[in-house]
């Protein structure tokens, strides 16, 4: 179904009423100034509020520091800045044209002598749109974004769009996934066609991350796999979508990053995952033992491959510690050593598998370890 839009002539009130520290902008700069990108497109959407992003037509720091941010930062390459504004991060970019010395490369920035020229730099018709905030306000769109925005439609601005940017398509598939979408044949083609082995594996693994942060990860990553730009593993979305369930929820909400755990689910490595997933422990002791040194998306993956026994570690096991510690073998005459270690090692193993209880047990169980018994009176 493709997406009700509201009336280009309600985008200034919808501005005002998401965007009211934006106010006193247009008075303050002495250049104009534009919101673009996905805060335009999300407000022809009736989203809400994105993050928001402003192009001055002139020099970005100094519209900060005119704006007495509270706090700002500079990036002089690409002619941006960040400002914080009534509490909200702000974006703001000189206009600026781009050209790609090497496919994949970061871009050659130059100054636009207008809005219309730094629109014609972006990624998708859907995010090449601008309102002024000085005078009327209107919707800037020289490629035709809103009624690719209206029919549900991604596409790109020119042909070698993803020559110069391949993470574009994964980028696109972020965007599908969340609307709805698709693109358009010719793009669809290009997506591909992409080469992502001319960027860096860290803007890839940041794009990635990025989609795997989304409600609609999974179909994200269904997209990529089906233009040929990641390769899922067997059962990869499947368990993918386990994971997302897992950590939606407790015991396991917060245990692991998400995204991480969702991109190793779908496409590895999940490290240890498969081998505790196998493990059925006897004791809690045991299931202790198997789980040490492993880290939090190992864990999920795990669970969400069929180790129910991780719920009982999660909630109880994991937490038990005991009364006693180094100090206390080391006053009763233990020596420095793995000797100190081996008493509570197997204190601690007995107390998880209600073998022992209270301080004095526990000491008696270490020091009898520690000098070479198994600690069991």
């Amino acid at each position: 179904m493709s997406p009700s839009l509201i009336p280009t002539e309600g985008l200034g009130k919808a501005i005002e009423d998401a965007y009211p520290e934006l106010a006193p902008i247009a008075a303050t700069a002495a250049a104009p100034v534009y919101l673009v990108g996905g805060a335009v497109r999300d407000l022809l959407l009736g989203r809400g509020r994105a993050d928001i992003d402003l192009v001055v037509v002139g020099d970005a720091a100094e519209l900060a520091a005119a704006l007495g941010a509270a706090q700002s930062t500079e990036h002089q390459r690409f002619r941006t800045a960040k400002a914080v504004i009534d509490g909200h991060w702000v974006d703001i970019a000189a206009a600026r044209s781009e050209s790609y010395p090497a496919p994949g490369a970061l871009p050659v920035v130059e100054s636009a002598a207008d809005i219309e020229a730094d629109l014609g730099r972006r990624d998708f018709t859907i995010n090449a749109m601008a309102v002024p905030l000085h005078g009327a306000t209107e919707l800037i769109d020289p490629h035709g974004g809103r009624a690719d925005l209206e029919a549900g439609r991604i596409r790109v601005l020119h042909a070698g769009s993803l020559r110069d940017d391949p993470t574009r398509a994964l980028r696109a598939a972020r965007y599908a996934a969340r609307f709805g979408f698709e693109p358009v044949p010719e793009t669809a083609a290009l997506f591909r066609e992409a080469d992502l082995d001319t960027v860096s594996a860290d803007r890839r693994r940041a794009e990635l991350t990025r989609i795997a942060s989304e409600p609609e990860a999974v179909g994200a990553l269904a997209l990529l796999a089906e233009w040929g730009l990641v390769d899922i593993r067997p059962g990869g979305l499947e368990l993918a979508t386990r994971v997302s369930e897992l950590l939606a929820g407790p015991p396991w909400e917060g245990f692991a990053p998400p995204a991480d755990a969702i991109l190793a689910a779908a496409l590895g490595p999940s490290g240890a995952a498969e081998e505790i997933a196998a493990l059925a422990p006897d004791r809690p002791s045991d299931a202790v033992e198997a789980t040490a040194g492993r880290g939090p998306v190992e864990l999920a993956l795990a669970r969400a491959m069929g180790a129910d026994w991780l719920d009982r570690y999660l909630l109880e096991w994991r937490d038990v510690a005991l009364e006693i510690d180094g100090g206390d073998l080391l006053a009763a005459g233990v020596p420095e050593g793995p000797a100190v270690g081996r008493g509570l090692n197997q204190a601690l193993r007995l107390k998880l598998d209600d073998r022992l209880s209270g301080r004095d047990e526990e000491l008696r169980a270490a020091l009898e370890a520690a000098r070479g018994g198994d600690g069991v009176a």
